[in-house]
């Protein structure tokens, strides 16, 4: 490993789905100098008071996993907040990672920075190749800008940022609000919901036909202290000046949004009917991320997504929502 246990890690956003996971797995390899702050406690989004905060922990590893993130609904409805603030916590992260002199900072994107139509499995290469999906754009753009910011500190600082995009995740701790979550959580919250309350259909939106990736977040966090862990070329070679520093993180299979709907409905055991309401929209057709570059370096994914549906099913029961 690169850095040994006592490395000074900083997490920001620990308390989301893909941060908490972060955090709980650098927990169980031992780290003993995790380091995180909650909204209240700091505000990513004020920059001189982040500034301040990095400025005085000095910390030796940055990983950004603080987002505003949300599914199609929460993204249509909010398209300010999903570019604003994500800008302003990016921004303000990693110029105040620059000043402290952080020897490796890791930002984490989403695969919706690729374009709408893109050939799959979708390459790293193939960002900025045509437009992107319109309903979640705002936040598409603030992580290809989350990106930019990274290669231009490489190139103009020599420094080390790596951009990490997870295809679509899901895991304990997730968000099961049907306003604000994304489509995996919101099914299972909708068949526990129509089951105990005997509904006899479950709407879901759009035809079924699109097709999506699943990562569970313990794959994920596994996944990025791999990465921030990489030897010192390995590492190099990902974040040279001349090339965008992005790599893709995902299973490498995808099914579609009615299979998912038939394997949640069986998984939370509703015999009732499931709707398909067409005029709803569908999003992207399909998002399957190429990772032969991230299993090159000797990471893959080890949680089927059977098993991690029935883990989160727990999850969410035990939350009594």
């Amino acid at each position: 490993m690169y850095f040994d246990q006592s490395t000074k890690i900083y997490v920001a956003g620990h308390r989301g789905l893909a941060g908490s996971a972060i955090c709980r797995e650098l927990n169980s390899q031992g780290y003993q100098n995790l380091i995180t702050k909650t909204h209240q406690e700091l505000d990513l989004e004020d920059q001189k008071i982040t500034e301040e905060f990095i400025s005085d922990i000095k910390p030796d590893v940055v990983i950004l996993a603080a987002a505003k993130v949300g599914g199609i609904l929460a993204n249509n409805e909010y398209p300010v907040d999903f570019l604003m603030r994500n800008l302003a916590i990016q921004s303000n992260v990693i110029k105040s990672a620059f000043k402290a002199q952080v020897k490796r900072l890791l930002f984490l994107g989403s695969s919706c920075i690729y374009p709408k139509n893109c050939p799959q499995p979708i390459r790293e290469e193939y960002l900025f190749t045509s437009e992107l999906e319109s309903t979640n754009r705002p936040y598409a753009i603030a992580k290809i800008a989350g990106i930019e910011m990274c290669w231009s500190y490489n190139r103009q600082f020599n420094t080390k940022y790596l951009a990490a995009m997870p295809t679509n995740l899901y895991g304990p701790n997730d968000n099961y609000d049907l306003d604000n979550s994304h489509v995996l959580p919101a099914l299972i919250r909708k068949f526990h919901q129509a089951k105990i309350n005997n509904i006899p259909t479950v709407e879901v939106w759009g035809t079924g036909l699109p097709k999506r990736e699943f990562l569970y977040s313990e794959d994920l966090a596994k996944g990025i202290i791999h990465l921030i862990n990489l030897n010192y070329d390995d590492f190099k070679n990902l974040t040279k000046p001349n090339i965008c520093p992005i790599i893709n993180i995902g299973t490498g299979e995808d099914i579609t949004i009615k299979e998912l709907a038939t394997k949640i409905k069986k998984i939370v055991q509703y015999n009732g009917e499931i709707f398909f309401n067409t005029r709803k929209p569908d999003g992207t057709p399909r998002k399957l991320l190429k990772v032969n570059k991230i299993k090159s370096l000797g990471w893959t994914h080890t949680i089927d997504l059977d098993v991690g549906i029935n883990n989160i099913y727990n999850d969410f029961k035990s939350k009594k929502l």
